[in-house]
């Protein structure tokens, strides 16, 4: 039984304030007191981001989720047997998460996950701030996290051989243009037991904010057009603009968040069939668009 999905994430913030108007007058999320910190709600989950108090910005971890107990129970067997260290939480801090039991553990590049098991609702429906019709969420959770790997190959493996995770997308990309002295760096893209083409997502190279990008999807262009509008309104740096992948297909901008990564704004992305669907290895990273800005 694999990871059926990605859940929430967590973000340990120095400055909760700035999370609290960018997630609600940028990203449209419904931000919600919580133990000094904050939970940025997109659906009838009592969270989907978890912003806690911290004395700097780092991305803390990834909330990875299985079906049931007994895949659960099987899963942190398959992790404990290869060596894979792993600490259970407590009963009240799987509360605070909102599921029945989580573990934490770590992948061979470093990157820190959370993995329990329990779906918590709490009733209320969640109404944007900023309007926003609604995020693409459901059975195929919150988006998906591309995470640095400089352990590329052996990051892959705990992810497809310890956790589930379908190949969906190989890609090399070329910074410096693709030249005769670029290696060019690799990327994984990983699917796991929903229909969202990638999950997780993994990239060749070191970041300090312990994250690439993470990804928000909603059902329209003009969601993402209205949240371009808001973006810059608000001062916010494009890290790209609007564009087109190859691979998932997803129309979509992206923006720096307060915590040093990048979020990406989309809507479209196809939802294969896993029975009849083939690995691909993409060439070229977009149909059109994506122009980068790194500053800022």
């Amino acid at each position: 039984m694999a990871i059926r999905s990605l859940a929430y994430v967590v973000v340990d913030s120095a400055d909760v304030e700035a999370w609290r108007a960018y997630g609600e007058r940028v990203l449209g999320m419904q931000a919600i007191d919580h133990d000094g910190g904050l939970r940025l709600r997109m659906d009838e989950r009592p969270f989907r981001m978890l912003i806690r108090p911290s004395d700097g910005e780092r991305f803390h971890a990834a909330g990875l989720v299985y079906p049931d107990k007994a895949a659960f129970d099987r899963g942190i067997a398959g992790l404990r047997d290869a060596g894979v260290a792993v600490e259970f939480a407590s009963a009240e801090e799987a509360k605070d998460r909102h599921v029945v039991e989580f573990v934490r553990c770590a992948d061979p590049s470093g990157n820190r996950l959370e993995i329990g098991w329990g779906r918590v609702v709490d009733g209320d429906p969640f109404v944007s701030p900023a309007g926003v019709s609604a995020f693409v969420t459901g059975e195929m959770g919150m988006g998906h996290v591309v995470f640095p790997a400089t352990k590329l190959a052996e990051t892959r493996a705990f992810y497809v051989d310890l956790l589930g995770f379908g190949d969906t997308d190989t890609m090399r990309a070329y910074l410096q243009g693709g030249g005769p002295d670029d290696p060019g760096v690799g990327l994984h893209f990983l699917h796991c037991d929903n229909p969202r083409h990638h999950s997780v997502a993994l990239a060749e190279f070191p970041v300090p904010s312990g994250l690439v990008h993470m990804m928000v999807e909603v059902p329209g262009l003009d969601d993402v057009g209205r949240a371009l509008d808001r973006a810059k309104a608000a001062n916010v740096h494009i890290s790209s603009s609007l564009g087109k992948h190859m691979n998932d297909k997803m129309v979509s901008f992206y923006m720096r968040s307060p915590g040093g990564f990048d979020i990406e704004y989309g809507f479209g992305g196809i939802q294969p069939d896993w029975k009849s669907f083939t690995p691909t290895i993409s060439i070229k990273e977009d149909e059109w668009g994506h122009q980068w800005d790194f500053g800022g």
